[in-house]
């Protein structure tokens, strides 16, 4: 069997899909969630196709695997003023609320989560052709993201709840939402990276208007009714559809006051400035990533290799925290690059539901294509595909390329390629590194593999005021949940730790008052009868 031929028999026929993987659908969503409502969205829809391609005749088509509610700008509009109503100037219920009781809303929340846990995985194999063992870690992932919230919120709390004296003034110090937030999350991280932002603005007492990611919409079908019956009417509101149709209405509004969104730098630059009133407006923002490696000559390649392709190729590199290129030793650089391909070679490649695959089609459409232009631009300009039917393709399904010798005349070289395309460039002044990531417009995380010191320390001093994390013979990554997560320059506003991310949708408030007889007992009696919310010494356990 031909290599084309191996990438064509990937793609299965429906009968070969074992039954606990097969799709069950298709699946007409026609709800969505508004005020506490889940109404019926009479057209037109929006059609979803799975990356996954099944057999029709001598060929293969994606597969068909429902629609969504395609809503206008009317219904968007609709969604934002139930969020508005809910958040009522900050005088609504939610925003009012204690934050012992809004904990308890979300924990209701993640006990039924947990309930659709089969449901969604298989949605995150079928939308985005996510292997089912990283499905259901990024499930049970965002599940104790969700607790780790709760309980870094507590320790916030239990923080807040005492007085100061300070020059006679009595003061209490607590942290406050922020007002109605718009949420937008990744397809690549569909439900982990959109709670990271969804969770800590809802559980700090925001209200929501939620678009799930351009791809991967159907697997929020099973957590709206969650949603609804955990959460007070309007808390939480939905809208599906064209993001360019519904979300400008919503931004030019003015009554968005945060902005919660990762994707693409344009698309977030073209929102923000949508706002009337920018000023106002708290932007939390995970953006674009070109993550390098610095491979240094002394680096040992037992423990290179292996980081390199996992932080390469985990996913197929859609992930924003992918390492993106290679600067490597140019005396080791032809044998990392080929040990790196006998390294890929051993992947196993195959549908989402094959044991041990690692390697799956990909969501985007077009993307195949995108990175052929890729690998065809590097060889017109002389790199070599280095690994054996490196940038072979059929349909969705892309084989790793990987690409030597780069240079900065290449697009590989610039562009995010966010998919399985490797650029290896050598270098042989230490410097030629170091000035890639001077001057890159991005400033997320980076990684250096060597042994010396000396060296790493006078390398380490100088990087981390370019990007926010260096990873020390290992890959880029986001984890830890409580470690900062966060960017420089184009990358990043905002930063989405747990501790973070609460503070992140919230503001430091202050209630105070002159050391006086009158606000004493005043103060004393707010305690005693527990009537407000916020002048409280509640300890949260």
């Amino acid at each position: 069997m031909t290599f084309e031929e191996q990438l064509r028999s990937v793609f299965p026929d429906l009968s070969e899909i074992p039954e606990k993987d097969r799709f069950p659908g298709p699946v007409e969503q026609t709800e969505y969630l508004i005020s506490g409502e889940l109404k019926t969205w009479p057209g037109p829809f929006q059609d979803i196709h799975s990356p996954v391609c099944v057999k029709a005749g001598d060929s293969h088509e994606s597969y068909r695997i429902g629609h969504a509610p395609k809503m206008t700008r009317e219904a968007a509009l609709e969604a934002l003023e139930a969020a508005v109503s809910a958040y009522d100037l900050g005088r609504g219920e939610w925003p009012t609320m204690s934050v012992a009781h809004r904990i308890k809303h979300i924990e209701d929340f993640a006990v039924r989560m947990k309930a659709t846990r089969e449901q969604v995985v298989k949605f995150i194999m079928w939308e985005i052709a996510k292997s089912r063992e990283d499905a259901e870690k990024e499930f049970d992932r965002t599940v104790d993201y969700i607790r780790d919230t709760i309980q870094a919120l507590k320790e916030l709390d239990r923080n807040s709840s005492r007085f100061l004296i300070e020059q006679g003034i009595i003061g209490q110090v607590r942290r406050s939402p922020l007002g109605v937030v718009l949420c937008m999350g990744p397809y690549n991280y569909p439900l982990n990276e959109t709670f990271a932002t969804l969770i800590p603005a809802l559980v700090m007492g925001n209200t929501c208007v939620f678009k799930p990611p351009k791809l991967g919409i159907l697997l929020y079908r099973p957590l709206l009714e969650a949603f609804r019956d955990s959460l007070p009417k309007g808390v939480i509101n939905t809208v599906y559809g064209s993001g360019e149709e519904i979300v400008p209405p919503i931004m030019e509004s003015g009554k968005i006051d945060v902005i919660a969104f990762i994707g693409s730098a344009r698309v977030a630059d073209t929102l923000k400035k949508a706002h009337p009133h920018p000023h106002k407006l708290r932007s939390v923002l995970g953006l674009g990533a070109k993550n390098p490696a610095i491979v240094l000559k002394d680096a040992d390649l037992d423990t290179t290799i292996p980081e390199a392709v996992t932080g390469a190729l985990s996913y197929n590199g859609q992930r924003c925290t992918a390492l993106k290129i290679f600067f490597v030793h140019e005396d080791i650089a032809e044998t990392f690059a080929t040990r790196l391909s006998e390294k890929i070679a051993q992947l196993t490649f195959g549908m989402p539901w094959s044991a041990g695959t690692k390697l799956t089609p990909l969501p985007v459409p077009g993307k195949s294509e995108y990175l052929d232009g890729l690998v065809k631009d590097a060889q017109s300009k002389g790199a070599r595909v280095m690994n054996a039917n490196g940038g072979a393709f059929y349909k969705t399904f892309f084989y790793p390329a990987v690409l030597f010798p780069v240079n900065d005349s290449m697009r590989a070289y610039h562009e995010e390629q966010f998919g399985p395309v490797i650029p290896i460039v050598p270098y042989s002044n230490l410097d030629d590194a170091m000035n890639y990531v001077y001057n890159s417009h991005y400033g997320q995380q980076l990684s250096i593999f060597g042994s010396d010191p000396a060296v790493i320390a006078k390398m380490v001093d100088p990087l981390v005021n370019q990007v926010c994390r260096v990873n020390l013979n290992s890959q880029c990554q986001r984890g830890p949940d409580t470690f900062p997560f966060t960017g420089r320059k184009g990358s990043a506003e905002g930063t989405l730790s747990v501790s973070d991310a609460l503070r992140s949708f919230s503001i430091r408030s202050l209630f105070a008052a002159k050391e006086s007889a009158q606000n004493k007992a005043i103060i004393e009696t707010i305690l005693r009868d527990d009537t407000s919310s916020f002048i409280s010494t509640d300890f949260l356990f």
